[in-house]
Parts: structure tokens; C-alpha cells; sequence
């Protein structure tokens, strides 16, 4: 009786609204058992019903929890900069550009810039990153992370109602009230299925004993057997429960399921489709090789820091990655003077009474070139591994330019990357390619380090959206990985679209199927 009680209520509540559902056929089949003589058989009908029953709210809850703990990250005011004054406001009387104050150990109320101070942020619960990341002036930081250790000043880029923290909280939402694909089909069928049950028990029991003329006890018998043995309670109710689980799960872990739907459906997936930039490689140039031409008169110290020096002015990604590297080496860059850029090409200045240039092979075309040809053929062999490079020289009466070194600069692949791509394949995964606008060799390049089955270059966004369709006809079912912004097309035309290291870009929340917050390869198998 108490194992029936749930769903006496509900068969009830469908009857009153003239419909049949499974828990009117289960009370049904408990029912008949006990008339037959076999009130176990009918107890255990209804203990395992409600069991499932228990198990579809504990998921619910869990993913309940999910979003509370979400919201728990959320602090409700912030230190604010009015004027003179540090003032304690609500959140939704911040406003865009207003200037918070966020001490060690606080969590950060708003998503923001950093204009002054530099600090570690945990922001594991934001992107499931367990080392603390080092922020400085000009980084972003999200809310609901920790600030660690310094004092911060940030400038504030959203509002309550549209930062990191509330998509999150809105995605897990959504992702709980939208049903998996084969939920919606029980659900539907549900009905028809309980009907079904219920007509045939009704037959099989009036035909054999109104006009066949057997044993009223027999052919009861016989219908309520056929009635518990169609009992479906298990797949109904386990169907949405596991679905549920799945969706709270990701969630902790920094995955993001925006329905149902997509966690069956990343089951079936037969092709993954890896953009190349920032997603199996860093995203940051990064110096590779540091080349001489004459060990005897430099060396590669010298080569790097002449070259730092130069280049400490310029903006380029390239630039930076030189100076990165010259720091990392700790290398104290001298001062320049007379700097001159020319975009595209390359920079020179002087360094300590030296006249140094650092730019690509056409900027040296303008000057008297000496020796050059070992520093080109440096150039050609770095570029075969898809590396770029620079040439740095000396410029000597201002017209004549003396290779010193080149030095080769690579987006890198990620250390986890080839690891990734294996376990995808030993998985199920039939096919994973790669797609980049990129030039061949550097795409060749990165596919063979990464092992890739195959690899797609010089692509424009709408290449790879009809590449996806290709792959989907000749393979099946296909995933798209990469960052959310500039491969917002080829994510939305996929079967699955996984944006990665999204924490903090909108276009990748709204664009992909699943959405991964921290910014690690080893999340997607």
C-alpha cells in the first residue's frame, strides 16, 4: 500500500484528465497480482517502481544542487570606487565601467578587467582548474572566483544579470528542463503504450473466457500475467534519471550540457573535428629554435636579448613571444633609441651602439645583404616544419645588413594533445581530423605531431562548415571542437558543437551543444 501511494496519485491525477499513463498501469498490475494470489510478485512491481521513482528525484535534486552551489559563488554586493569613498552596493546597482575593490581571499563579484594590482585566482569552480592562475594588469578575471593574494582594483565589463556566473546558472537550467531524445520518444509513447497494455490485458482475458468458454480463474490468470510481465517501469523512469545525473555531473566538472539531448547524442558520435589553433595547439606563438649564424661571434643569449630589445616596442604576436622568451630566460632587456617599424615586414633600433634589425626575409630586400644565404636556408628549413621565422642582423652604414641568427617561432602543441586524439579512437571515435586556415606546411606540421587521421588547410569559416557536412555524410554523426568565437559557424553546423576554454566568451556559451570552462583537452574523451 505505501510503495503504491505515488503512483495512485498520479494514475488518478491522469484519469481526471482523461488520459493513461504508466503509473495507472502499474497500480493495475499490482493489483491483479495480489487478486491471483500473488501479492509478492505485485509488492515488488510497486518497490520497484518507487525505487525508480526515488532514484529520478535523486537526480533531480543533484542537479538542483548543482545550480544552488552555482549561485552560492555569487556574492550579492560589491566594493565599489565612488569618488573618494569605497562603498558596499548590491550587485545590480553596479554598472558597467564602475571601479570594484576586491581584497585577498575575496570572491570576485563581477566579471572584470584589472586595472591595478596582480594576484593567483582559484577559478576552479568556474573552469575546473586546480592551480591557481596569476593574474596581472589588463587580465580578466570571472565571478564567483577567489582572489588569493593580492589586493585588486578591477573594472567592471558586465553586469550581474550577464556575467560568467549567471550564464552558467541559466545554461544548467535550460540544460535540466530540456529531455534527452529518447525520454521524449517514452514520454510520447508512454500513453500509447499504457493503453496498449491495458486493452490487451482486457482481451486476452474476455476472449479466451466469454467466448472460448475457459476458466474465469485461468483466463485472469493468464491477463494479469501478461499485464505485470509489460510492466515497463524501469526503462521509463531510468531513462530521465541517468540523463539528469550526467548533465549534474558535467556540471561540477566544468562541463556544460546544454540539454539532454547532447549527452546521448555524444554517444553516437563517429567523427571529431579539431580546430588547430588554440585548441590542439596553446593559441600563443611561442619561440622554438634560437639559430647562429656564427657561433664565434654571438651566441644565442646575445642573439635573443639583441633581438628582445628591439622588439619590446612592437605589438606583434610574434614580437611578444621573443620578449617572453628573453624574460623567461632572465634576460634584462637594455633601452633602444631611434626605433622604426615597418608593418608587416619588420623593426629595427639602436641597442647599445649597435644598429639592429629583426624582421622577415622581405624586409632585408631594402639593404646590401652580406651572407645571407645561411640564415635563408635556416628560414626555408624552419618553415618545412611549419615554423615562422625572423632574421636578426646587424645593419652597418645603415644600408648594408649582416645576419646574425634566426630565430623560429611556433604556435605549439598541446603536451596532452596526441594522448587526447588516441583515447578518442580507442573510444569508438572511427575518424578525427583537423581544420585550420592555415598553410599547408604548417598544418602538416602540427597533424603529424598530433596524429590526426586527417587534415584540412587553408580554410575559411564557411569551408568548414561544409567540410562538417562531408565528414557527417561519408562517417555519420560528427563533433566539432574549437574556441567558441571564430569557429562559431562550423560549432553551429556540427552534430555537436564543444567549445572549449569558454569561461568568460559569450559567443562560445550561446553557440556550442556542450561548453567546457577550463580551458584542457583531457575533458573531452
Amino acid at each position: 500500500v505505501a510503495g503504491g501511494t505515488y503512483g495512485l496519485r498520479a494514475g488518478l491525477e491522469s484519469l481526471r484528465q482523461l488520459t493513461i499513463d504508466v503509473d495507472l498501469l502499474m497500480i493495475l498490475a499490482a493489483v491483479g497480482a495480489a487478486i491471483v494470489g500473488a501479492p509478492f510478485e505485485g509488492a515488488m512491481l510497486l518497490f520497484l517502481f518507487s525505487l525508480s521513482n526515488v532514484l529520478q528525484n535523486y537526480a533531480l535534486d543533484r542537479t538542483r544542487n548543482a545550480i544552488r552551489a552555482l549561485m552560492a559563488l555569487r556574492p550579492e554586493e560589491a566594493q565599489v570606487r565612488r569618488g573618494d569613498r569605497v562603498v558596499t552596493l548590491p550587485l545590480d546597482r553596479v554598472r558597467i565601467g564602475d571601479r570594484m575593490m576586491v581584497r585577498p581571499g575575496e570572491r570576485i563579484a563581477l566579471d572584470g578587467v584589472i586595472i591595478e594590482g596582480s594576484t593567483s585566482v582559484d577559478q576552479a569552480a568556474i573552469t575546473g582548474e586546480s592551480i591557481p592562475v596569476p593574474k596581472s594588469v589588463g587580465e580578466t578575471v570571472l565571478a564567483g572566483t577567489i582572489n588569493q593574494t593580492g589586493a585588486l582594483e578591477v573594472g567592471v565589463t558586465k553586469l550581474a544579470k550577464d556575467s560568467t556566473i549567471a550564464k552558467l546558472i541559466q545554461m544548467v537550467e535550460e540544460a535540466q528542463s530540456e529531455k534527452a531524445k529518447t525520454q521524449r520518444f517514452i514520454d510520447k509513447a508512454e500513453q500509447y503504450y499504457a493503453l496498449g497494455v491495458i486493452v490487451m490485458t482486457a482481451l486476452a482475458f474476455l476472449i479466451p473466457a466469454v467466448l472460448l468458454g475457459e476458466a474465469f480463474g485461468t483466463a485472469f490468470y493468464r491477463a494479469m500475467t501478461l499485464m505485470v510481465a509489460a510492466s515497463p517501469c524501469a526503462i521509463v523512469i531510468s531513462t530521465p534519471a541517468t540523463v539528469l545525473s550526467a548533465i549534474a555531473n558535467g556540471a561540477r566538472r566544468g562541463v556544460l550540457f546544454k540539454g539532454g539531448a547532447y549527452v546521448e547524442q555524444a554517444a553516437e558520435i563517429k567523427v571529431v573535428a579539431f580546430d588547430k589553433t588554440g585548441t590542439l595547439t596553446s593559441g600563443q606563438p611561442q619561440v622554438t629554435d634560437v639559430w647562429v649564424v656564427d657561433e664565434a661571434a654571438i651566441g644565442e643569449q646575445e642573439l635573443l636579448l639583441l633581438a628582445a630589445a628591439v622588439e619590446v616596442r612592437s605589438e606583434h604576436p610574434l614580437a611578444q613571444a621573443i620578449v617572453t622568451t628573453a624574460h623567461g630566460r632572465g634576460l634584462t632587456l637594455p633601452d633602444v633609441v631611434a626605433f622604426q617599424s615597418e608593418t608587416g615586414k619588420g623593426v629595427r633600433a639602436m641597442v647599445e651602439g649597435r644598429h639592429v634589425a629583426v624582421g622577415n626575409r622581405r624586409y632585408f630586400e631594402a639593404f646590401e645583404t652580406l651572407n645571407m644565404a645561411p640564415a635563408v636556408r635556416q628560414v626555408d628549413l624552419l618553415q618545412d616544419q611549419g615554423k615562422t621565422s625572423v632574421i636578426v642582423a646587424e645593419l652597418l652604414d645603415g644600408e648594408k645588413a649582416l645576419p646574425l641568427g634566426v630565430i623560429g617561432i611556433a604556435d605549439v602543441v598541446r603536451p596532452d594533445a596526441p594522448a587526447v586524439v588516441q583515447r578518442l579512437k580507442a573510444y569508438g571515435v572511427e575518424h578525427v581530423v583537423m581544420l585550420t586556415g592555415d598553410n599547408q606546411r604548417v598544418a602538416q606540421a602540427i597533424a603529424a605531431q598530433v596524429g590526426v587521421d586527417e587534415f584540412f588547410a587553408d580554410l575559411l569559416p564557411e569551408d568548414k562548415m561544409q567540410l562538417l557536412k562531408d565528414l557527417a555524410r561519408r562517417y555519420g554523426p560528427v563533433a566539432m571542437v574549437g574556441d567558441g568565437v571564430n569557429d562559431a559557424p562550423a560549432l553551429a553546423t556540427a552534430d555537436i558543437g564543444i567549445a572549449m576554454g569558454a569561461a568568460g566568451t559569450d559567443v562560445a556559451m550561446e553557440t556550442a551543444d556542450i561548453v567546457l570552462m577550463a580551458d584542457d583537452l583531457q575533458k573531452i574523451p
